[in-house]
């Protein structure tokens, strides 16, 4: 029966497994030279993109970092493949229906049937991954219909799923580095850490990301790694670190800020991660930069519930996780002045000084 023919409109939490399946199946029937391929290699993964040509497929030519960085590590293969109506003849997304989507329970659902998934309600934005064979189908209304963040950092829901499933975790966090070692900078959105990251990248510190990046405590050493080569910088941001002169004039993204990649600003980004030393909790307004000791607690509030919230699906291992994060490193309150070079050097002495 094709899937155009089963009945699935409404989808209610009895047959979203059964939804996804028929999604999954849908988009292994299609041929390859019908989709563009676009392979990514990333830490501990090899991405396999199927995409139709779309402001989806130009954002993941240039949204990922480059490097395959966590030496040692057995490699998994991931295939998604990105649909939408109206190409290839894929079928409409499917509504939902009157039953409250209960994230939590959906997960547990979905969990039991081998999968992960999640639904962006306005748009009819639904991802499916199968935990077993390692393959994820994103299915959309128009080429256009995907929720405002997506370009920054496309296919996250997959690849957190992916690295949850092999310990590992995308954490809501930037990161700055010098000689290998480094600090996570965690905190809700509007704390500080993208500008950190930016002070440090262009006074010399190197750095994984701004945003989002990979987190393994597999080995002895907590490391981070890249994963997306996106920075972005409100107006205001910009122009005190002297990045609108550098850059010019661009558009603003979903969030009111400018978006460019890291190697626009001749960022250092350690391919093989920085091994975390410590995490530190941004938070501006302060005359001058200065770090202080925090409280575990403090540090797992800043971290877990923006990771969790913003990745579908693995709520409790998500949780688990960054308690033992914040068990194992020290952490600290970052009160962060306003010159962009005193925060980074204040952080560059930290690191270096082993306080880190």
């Amino acid at each position: 029966m094709l899937l155009q023919e089963r009945r699935f409109d409404p989808v209610t939490p009895a047959t979203m497994a059964q939804y996804g399946r028929s999604l999954l199946e849908f988009a292994s029937r299609e041929q390859e030279c019908e989709l563009q391929r676009i392979d990514v290699s990333l830490p501990g993964i090899d991405l396999r993109i199927r995409i139709p040509d779309s402001p989806l497929a130009d954002a993941a030519r240039t949204a990922f970092a480059a490097g395959d960085g966590l030496p040692g590590a057995s490699r998994l293969e991931v295939e998604v493949s990105v649909l939408h109506t109206g190409a290839l003849q894929a079928p409409a997304p499917s509504s939902w229906g009157r039953e409250p989507y209960k994230p939590h329970e959906i997960s547990k659902l979905l969990g039991e049937a081998g999968l992960q998934g999640s639904l962006f309600h306005d748009l009819r934005f639904w991802q499916f991954y199968d935990l077993e064979a390692h393959r994820g189908v994103q299915l959309m209304k128009g080429p256009e219909a995907f929720p405002p963040w997506e370009p920054g950092a496309p296919l996250r829901a997959f690849l957190h799923w992916a690295y949850a499933a092999q310990g590992r975790r995308m954490t809501h966090a930037g990161c700055l580095g010098l000689d290998g070692r480094g600090v996570l900078l965690a905190g809700a959105g509007g704390a500080g850490k993208s500008g950190t990251v930016l002070a440090g990248i262009l006074n010399g510190l190197s750095s994984v990301g701004d945003d989002y990046v990979l987190v393994d405590m597999s080995q002895d050493a907590v490391s981070a790694h890249p994963v997306y080569s996106t920075l972005k910088q409100d107006a205001k941001g910009m122009e005190r670190l002297g990045l609108d002169r550098l850059l010019g004039p661009r558009n603003l993204n979903w969030q009111g800020k400018v978006q460019f990649r890291a190697s626009e600003i001749g960022a250092l980004v350690p391919a093989d991660g920085l091994e975390v030393a410590a995490v530190l909790l941004p938070r501006t307004g302060s005359p001058r930069t200065t770090i202080r000791p925090a409280t575990r607690a403090e540090a797992l509030l800043a971290l877990a519930p923006s990771a969790v919230y913003q990745m579908p699906g693995e709520r409790e291992s998500g949780f688990r996780f960054f308690s033992r994060l914040v068990a194992r490193l020290p952490v600290f309150h970052l009160d962060l002045g306003p010159d962009p070079k005193e925060v980074a050097g204040t952080i560059g002495a930290f690191i270096a000084g082993g306080s880190a």
